[in-house]
Order: C-alpha cells, then sequence, then structure tokens
C-alpha cells in the first residue's frame, strides 16, 4: 500500500504539473495577444498611412486647381497692364508683384507631379518672361499685341505659336515643326521610364552608382515626357507648336552643344536675353566685345543654378546644400574655357566629334552623378515621393472608379 508521504509527493507533482502548464497557457495567450495587437497596429498604421496619402492627394488637387486659376488671373491682370502702359520701368513696377506672388503659389503645393511642373512654369518660365514683357522683350511683347487667350499659355507654358507662312502655289506640303518628334520616338521613351518602378523596388540590389546612372535616364526621359505632354495638349486645344526642349541631348559633341542647343532648349533661350544678352552688352564695355561672352556665360549658370536650387526647395523643402550651386557654377566655368579655346584657335584646330561628343558627355554624366543626381535623391528623396504619389494617386483612382460604378448602376435602374 502506498504510504501518506508517497501519497503527498505525487499529489506535490500534480500540482507542480498543473502551475507549469496553466502558466505555459498564460504566457502562450499573452504572445498570441501581443502578436495579435502587433499585428494589428501594423494593419492600422499601413491603413492610416494609406489614408493620409489618399488625404492628400485628395487635398492637393483642390490646391493645384486654386493655384492655377489665381495663376490665370494674375496673367490677365498682366495682360491689361501691357495694353495700359508703354515698356520700361511704370510696367515693371506693375507687374512686380505678380512675380513676386508667382514665387509664392507652388509653396502651396507639396507632391512632385503636381508641384514640380507648376514651380517650373510660374518661379521660372512665366517669371522671366514676365522680366522680358516688361520691357517689350520676348514672346510676350508682339506688333500686333496678342489676345488673351494667347497671352496665359504662352506666358507660363513651354510653347510657342505656329508661324504663319505662305505656301507655294504649287501645293508643297509644308515640314513638321522643329522639335516635334515621332510617336515612335516618345513611345520608346515612355517604356524606358515604366522601367523605373521594378528598379526602386529592387533598388537594394543595385550598386548605387548604377542607380544613379539609372535615374539621370528616368530624370531625362520624364522630364521630356512630361513637357511634351503639356506641349501636346496646347497644340490640341490652342494650335501652337511644340517648344522644343530636348534635341536628344546624348548625341552632343560639346558642352556648348550640350546646353546650348539640346538640353532644356527652352531655359536657354529664356536666359540668353534676360541674362546672357545684358552681362556681355555691360562686359563689352569693360573687356572687350571678343571676351565679353565669358563673364555672361558664368552669370548665366549662376542665375540657372539659383533657381534649380529654387525649384528643389519647391519639391523636397529642404535648406539647399548648394551642390547644385557647384555643379551649375563648375559647367559654367569649364564651357567658358571652351568657349575662350575656340576664339584662340579661331575655329582652325577641333577635336574630331567621335571624340568631342563622349568627352563631353562623360563630363556631364560623372559631374552630375556626383553634384546635381544627390541634391535629387538624397536631399529631395525624389523617388520616394514619386512612388508614394503613384500610390496614392492609384488607390484614389481605385476610389473613384468604386464611386462611380453604384452610382451608374443606379441611373441604369431608374430608366
Amino acid at each position: 500500500k502506498p504510504s501518506i508521504t508517497d501519497s503527498y509527493k505525487s499529489t506535490k507533482i500534480g500540482l507542480s504539473l498543473f502551475l507549469s502548464l496553466s502558466l505555459s497557457l498564460k504566457v502562450h495567450r499573452s504572445q498570441s495577444q501581443n502578436l495579435s495587437q502587433i499585428s494589428l497596429t501594423t494593419t492600422n498604421t499601413i491603413k492610416k498611412s494609406n489614408l493620409s496619402k489618399q488625404r492628400k492627394m485628395e487635398g492637393e488637387i483642390p490646391n493645384f486647381i486654386m493655384v492655377w486659376i489665381l495663376a490665370v488671373a494674375s496673367l490677365s491682370y498682366c495682360h491689361t497692364i501691357g495694353k495700359l502702359t508703354s515698356p520700361g520701368l511704370t510696367r515693371l513696377l506693375a507687374i512686380l508683384p505678380v512675380i513676386f506672388f508667382f514665387f509664392f503659389l507652388p509653396l502651396n503645393l507639396t507632391t512632385i507631379f503636381l508641384g514640380g511642373p507648376s514651380s517650373f512654369f510660374l518661379a521660372w518660365l512665366a517669371n522671366f518672361k514676365l522680366l522680358l514683357f516688361a520691357y517689350g522683350k520676348g514672346p510676350l511683347s508682339t506688333t500686333p499685341p496678342i489676345s488673351i487667350s494667347h497671352f496665359i499659355p504662352l506666358a507660363c507654358l513651354p510653347i510657342k505659336f505656329r508661324k504663319v507662312e505662305n505656301k507655294i502655289k504649287s501645293g508643297s506640303s509644308t515640314s513638321a515643326p522643329k522639335g516635334q518628334k515621332s510617336p515612335f520616338n516618345y513611345a520608346i521613351k515612355a517604356l524606358i521610364f515604366a522601367t523605373s518602378l521594378h528598379v526602386f523596388h529592387n533598388k537594394q540590389y543595385i550598386h548605387p552608382k548604377i542607380i544613379l546612372f539609372l535615374y539621370s535616364i528616368y530624370m531625362y526621359t520624364g522630364l521630356e515626357l512630361v513637357l511634351a505632354l503639356v506641349a501636346s495638349l496646347a497644340q490640341a486645344f490652342l494650335g501652337v507648336d511644340f517648344e522644343p526642349q530636348f534635341d536628344e541631348p546624348y548625341l552632343a559633341t560639346s558642352l556648348q552643344d550640350f546646353w546650348g542647343r539640346r538640353w532644356n532648349i527652352m531655359v536657354s533661350r529664356i536666359l540668353h536675353p534676360t541674362v546672357y544678352d545684358p552681362v556681355r552688352s555691360i562686359s563689352s564695355r569693360v573687356i572687350g566685345n571678343r571676351w565679353a561672352p565669358l563673364p555672361a556665360v558664368i552669370a548665366t549658370f549662376f542665375v540657372s543654378a539659383v533657381m534649380h536650387e529654387l525649384i528643389f526647395y519647391y519639391i523636397g523643402r529642404t535648406k539647399p546644400t548648394w551642390e547644385l550651386t557647384c555643379f551649375f557654377l563648375l559647367h559654367g566655368v569649364c564651357l567658358a574655357v571652351e568657349i575662350m579655346l575656340k576664339q584662340t584657335f579661331d575655329g582652325k584646330w577641333r577635336l574630331p566629334a567621335a571624340l568631342s561628343g563622349p568627352l563631353a558627355m562623360t563630363f556631364v554624366v560623372v559631374t552630375g552623378l556626383w553634384l546635381f543626381l544627390p541634391s535629387l535623391l538624397v536631399r529631395c528623396e525624389a523617388d520616394v515621393m514619386a512612388y508614394r504619389e503613384y500610390v496614392a494617386f492609384t488607390e484614389f483612382m481605385e476610389n473613384v472608379s468604386n464611386f462611380v460604378k453604384p452610382n451608374s448602376l443606379l441611373i441604369k435602374r431608374s430608366w
């Protein structure tokens, strides 16, 4: 027969086993509750993040509409001022509040897809064209004055009016406007740009230098596609031609060819009368006509650097780190040296295009990867912003489509 001590021991062992099992169950329950709370918190965080993105996109669209309503009203005022005042200081003082206002308007936009182009169109293109208009120069000053329906888009968009030329009575067809490329050209660039999403998702597996190089290609193709889209819409609704923005810059044979004839041609044409010509006119009185282009080139690149710093501030809302300024000043100095060498040799000796082209493009790419792109990707996080806005826009459009479908069904049933 078992003794009292044995029964006590067995009871004690049973109680200890029961307590250990109950403790393990409690620990398991607490862990499962913690995991469920963590997963619930993560889900709520993702939902809140997606909701905030959708709200940001929903709030950005009314801001975008309001910004451009104010821009159109301001340009209408400028058109009226052009009729009431003569070119000079009086017109400049009347237009100056609009110029300051256009520097303020892009601060109301925070997305890269809406805020980036708007800041370029208003703070740069429109303001510089208005400065020329104040003194009776530039595309806005014509004889007779252009109508307000053409004045407004011409002031802030990268477009130009179609020149009406007398056709030969023999019926020869007119050539396509300069700078207007084939749809196949834009289709290829759109396909190249479409690969940016795949690269963004796998950038942790790609070398950072290769990422920067690929992003430089995406920046070029994206800019050309966006500006071409705006110009094509203007062409469709207003009957105006493309203002050529890019002329295959990778085919440039020198820095002068790259910056003056192939890269962002609209900016080059705006900076030339607003900065280059005045500085060259002043410099010619001091150092003569032969060397006057050198300080004019450096001054033009300095103004371009300041405007790029401003546009990047609109995009990222971060303080400038001045790499962009160093990039443009470096290119301005190198371009001035190139012009000086060409004038010294007077065209008697030049590198062949097969050699000078790759050298120029190598210099542009290396300095761009060193100074330009880090400001865009590290300082502004443009790739992260673009991806977030892409996700928010797709979700916003899905919500719109889900809202429209039931309403369309209700309308059909009512009929």
